[in-house]
């Protein structure tokens, strides 16, 4: 049998270069080189070695104990070097799951699925999850993560009556779990049945809207009497005549203007929905747009703010004209020139459904249908923005 004074004497041996021969200390057990332990065993009638260590991070008390453990899993028909190689793959699987927290997990998610999203949104998912996701789940594992976990967090924010974005939070962590799943870190996905445990979300308060065709005609003639900023003064003009949405309007350039086909195309990335839109231009619009050109023709921008060339006009300007005219927030909003439209075009009858979900570029589910719409539809859509733009003239008129 080995001593300690032995193996302090070969491990010197060893370190100064010296060649030590192996030696035994029964059992199995073999000191080899003076520098680690190695057990030999029979399992399934073949020779084996399993290695237990280096000296002196492992003792001839600590290799000893070793060699009584391992004729335990022997005796139970367990092969300790298979054993060992479990139990390796097991503690990198766990410090895997240990790394991949809540946290890392969903800056994956956010740079691999959000990379070609507009900044602006980039910007507002990255505050949700650092200033009121990650405070309360960000450390916890991901695979380690529990509906209860999630709720607890979420409850918070309802406490404090933010019952939509408690919501919307619940959506955001829905969708990193899901990501989770489909990378193999977790098996399933904590978030997926939250809302059956959460506050309804508070009805949707429909955007305010004028509707009567008379109000609607004073609407705009309040308009064409407004004194305000060029750009403000016609993207208001325009905007009845379109009934696009105020970014796809407020940003729009003039390059993007096809004047000998009456058309204005739309880039992809400014629209709601990311597929390029193409709008017919009634007469008044063209006329309109000549006006303008001869205002702002030299800027890239159609509706440049007063500030800058380089940037256009926001939201807010045009919201504050139409407070200034005395319209009230429960009364009109910039988003109710395209309610008035879709409601006035569907009441009307003579139009196909479809085509006006086109004309106000609503998302077509079934891709292959969304393409053929959009070719198939445009003729139809030139007469129906044409007859739009004349029963908006009508209503200035007072003859809607």
């Amino acid at each position: 049998m080995l001593t300690d004074t032995l193996i302090k004497s070969l491990h010197a041996k060893a370190k100064k270069g010296e060649k030590v021969s192996q030696k035994a200390d029964g059992g199995g057990l073999n000191f080899v080189e003076g520098k680690y332990w190695r057990l030999s065993y029979r399992f399934g009638g073949k020779q084996k070695k399993v290695c237990l260590g280096v000296y002196p991070a492992v003792s001839l008390l600590s290799a000893r104990k070793a060699r009584e453990e391992i004729k335990v899993l022997l005796a139970q028909g367990i092969d300790p070097s298979e054993k060992k190689k479990a139990d390796k793959a097991e503690a990198a699987r766990m410090a895997l799951d240990e790394a991949l927290t809540f946290r890392a997990v969903a800056m994956e998610y956010y740079r691999r699925k959000l990379a070609n999203k507009q900044e602006l949104y980039r910007k507002q998912i990255l505050s949700r999850l650092e200033n009121q996701i990650f405070p309360f789940m960000g450390d916890i594992p991901v695979s380690q993560l529990k509906p209860t976990h999630i709720l607890a967090g979420l409850r918070e924010v309802e406490e404090r009556g933010a019952i939509d974005m408690a919501h919307r939070l619940a959506s955001l962590i829905r969708q990193v779990c899901s990501f989770a799943v489909a990378c193999g870190y977790t098996e399933f996905n904590a978030a997926s049945e939250l809302t059956a445990a959460m506050t309804p979300k508070p009805k949707a308060t429909p955007r305010a809207a004028i509707l009567n065709p008379q109000k609607i005609g004073q609407l705009l003639r309040d308009i064409d009497e407004y004194p305000c900023s060029i750009s403000v003064k016609y993207a208001l003009k325009i905007m009845p005549y379109l009934f696009v949405r105020s970014k796809e309007l407020r940003n729009a350039k003039w390059e993007e203007f096809e004047f000998e086909n009456s058309l204005w195309h739309i880039p992809a990335e400014r629209m709601k929905m990311k597929a390029a839109h193409v709008v017919p231009l009634a007469r008044q619009v063209v006329k309109l747009l000549q006006e303008l050109q001869v205002w702002n023709g030299h800027t890239d921008l159609l509706f440049p703010s007063p500030q800058s060339n380089t940037r256009a006009i926001s939201d807010v300007g045009l919201l504050n004209a139409l407070r200034r005219m005395g319209y009230e927030r429960e009364e009109m909003c910039i988003h109710g020139f395209r309610s008035i439209a879709s409601t006035l075009l569907n009441e009307s009858g003579r139009y196909r459904a479809d085509v006006i979900e086109a004309a106000l570029a609503h998302a077509e589910k079934n891709q292959v249908r969304a393409a053929y719409n959009r070719a198939e539809y445009l003729e139809e859509r030139r007469v129906l923005m044409q007859d739009w733009a004349d029963m908006v003239d009508a209503m200035r008129d007072g003859k809607g």
